[in-house]
């Protein structure tokens, strides 16, 4: 037997003893997801009680404070920034000006954080906004795009290569975070992603209600280049634009496409007004530590993260105005507040400490996460594994797993005997091109060098027809993914959440036993990162 094996099996036998309930579970995200929390935005008092509802069952269960001053608290020192409704855009050509209805037609925010922002700009198309050298590609082309708006869309050049572009699977190349980061990194003055369902991948729907609200922002250091303006122009709204200088969007988008792609000046100028109403904000992230038994290894730690904010109280839906995010994140706290427990309840401790840890601001761009990894509780050179759990659809046990990213690092040979040990089969990412391993908190901790993944239900449920998986995951993403409908009901069925979490505590604890730190295997992204943690 390998040894891996050997460590995995002295921690199943612990494993079995332990009592992870998914009616535990249910009470957590009932209240969590409640009107009364007002959807759990960042800054608001919904927020606040969430966090200390947090604290509050970490303690309850036995698992101690990691945060500052003895406390569960790790203070997060953001600025909110909200766009107001007069905001004006337009595109102005030759001979035609065409103007922007703010959500209807665009949404987005200044991220200089300071009140009132006004600019006139030239507009320059740069396909994908991508610099990828190990890919060859280069939307720039050595063009001097300082003091000029972007125009552009988001996702990366399509492929059927695992080695181009990851294939079918998004790289962060794709996501838009990347966009708005290249572009301040160049100087840009703004940047317009034009929005398509297919390039998105969710409607505008989710776009207009991610944005169209206040932005939590990390506190800008100073000096720091940053966009006077990070928006979104509809697929209507970028064709209008795009017809002031005889483009269409499928034709830019095929130019895109393009290896040999250079920037297209628009000959238009974007005239924009941003009033920006900014305050201070202070968030949390909410830590808890339960001590590892070994002497030397209790100074090292497995990870379990989720994010505890939703979108607050925006933009009003049949009515409701209220973003309870009761599937996103309400599951995913109370996965790893029944695990709190579950692990300040063995009797035999795991040799090497575990952290629980619900973060601030995923919705903004992983913000919480980014903060911790910049300020981690424990080095990250002694920080073991994160698991990520986000998002889980409470309707019953599945057959499979998704672990994606997991078979890029050392810790594979336990995840794979952790899910047959467990009778699950590890399922491939469903929606590759959604880019899900980028759009996580465990990516904050991989970036820096961690080795990181989140743990999902699969698609195969018990008791269901074949494409049951598929068809509930496609009703979500498109009726209550960032929407008032994300709202708890006493019908769910939380076995595969139950489930889920014994998965991710067996892999935990074994990883918390055995000698040697996981990390990433050669040649990955993140590799160099892990190399250059200061031990």
């Amino acid at each position: 037997m390998k040894r891996f094996g050997l460590v995995l099996l002295v921690t199943a036998i612990a494993w079995t003893q332990t009592d992870i309930s998914g009616e535990r579970m249910r009470a957590h995200v009932k209240f969590l997801a409640s009107d009364l929390l007002e959807g759990r935005g960042v800054g608001t008092r919904g927020g606040d009680l969430a966090t200390e509802y947090i604290a509050s069952q970490f303690a309850v269960v036995g698992a101690k404070p990691a945060g500052e001053n003895g406390t569960y608290f790790q203070k997060v020192p953001m600025v909110g920034a909200t766009t107001s409704p007069s905001a004006t855009l337009s595109a102005v050509g030759a001979s035609q000006t065409v103007s922007f209805k703010w959500l209807d037609d665009f949404v987005g925010v200044s991220e200089l954080q300071q009140p009132d922002d006004q600019f006139d700009a030239e507009a320059i198309f740069v396909g994908h906004g991508i610099v990828a050298p190990e890919f060859h590609w280069d939307d720039f082309k050595g063009v001097d795009v300082k003091g000029k708006v972007l125009v552009l869309f988001t996702n990366e050049p399509p492929s059927n290569d695992p080695k181009f572009f990851g294939g079918r699977a998004l790289t962060y190349y794709g996501r838009w975070t990347y966009k708005y980061e290249e572009a301040a990194r160049m100087a840009a003055k703004g940047v317009l992603i034009i929005h398509t369902t297919p390039t998105a991948g969710y409607g505008y729907d989710v776009v207009r209600s991610s944005w169209g609200k206040e932005d939590p922002q990390l506190k800008l250091p100073q000096g720091q280049a940053a966009l006077a303006f990070a928006g979104w122009l509809t697929q209507d709204a970028g064709a209008k634009m795009l017809a002031l200088a005889g483009k269409t969007v499928d034709e830019m988008l095929t130019a895109a496409n393009s290896r040999d792609f250079r920037p297209i000046p628009l000959g238009i100028h974007i005239r924009a007004n941003i009033p920006t109403e900014i305050r201070r904000i202070q968030s949390n992230n909410v830590i808890a530590k339960v001590e590892g038994s070994d002497p030397q290894l209790k100074s090292e730690a497995v990870i379990f993260t989720a994010h505890w904010d939703h979108l607050g109280i925006g933009p009003a839906v049949n009515g409701d105005s209220i973003y309870n995010g009761a599937v996103d994140n309400a599951t995913g706290c109370a996965m790893i507040i029944e695990m709190a427990r579950a692990w300040a309840t063995l009797e035999h401790k795991p040799k090497r400490s575990a952290l629980f840890m619900a973060v601030t601001a995923e919705e903004a761009g992983l913000r919480g996460s980014e903060y911790y990894a910049e300020h981690p509780v424990i080095p990250l050179a002694k920080t073991a594994l994160d698991l990520n759990f986000d998002a889980f659809t409470p309707f019953g046990r599945t057959k499979d797993i998704s672990v994606t990213g997991a078979e890029r690092t050392t810790a594979w040979p336990v995840v794979e005997e952790a899910a047959h040990r467990m009778e699950l089969a590890i399922k491939p990412d469903a929606q590759p091109e959604q880019g899900h391993f980028y759009r996580s908190d465990h990516f904050s901790l991989a970036h820096a060098g961690v080795p990181s993944f989140s743990i999902d239900l699969g698609t195969d449920y018990y008791g269901k027809p074949a494409g049951y998986g598929d068809k509930i995951f496609e009703e979500y993403n498109d009726k209550h993914y960032h929407q008032p409908s994300d709202e708890y009901h006493d019908d769910w069925d939380f076995a595969g959440m139950e489930e889920a979490a014994r998965f991710g505590f067996l892999i935990g604890m074994t990883v918390a036993n055995e000698p040697q730190l996981p990390t990433w295997h050669p040649g990955d992204e993140f590799l160099p990162a892990r190399l250059a943690e200061p031990k």
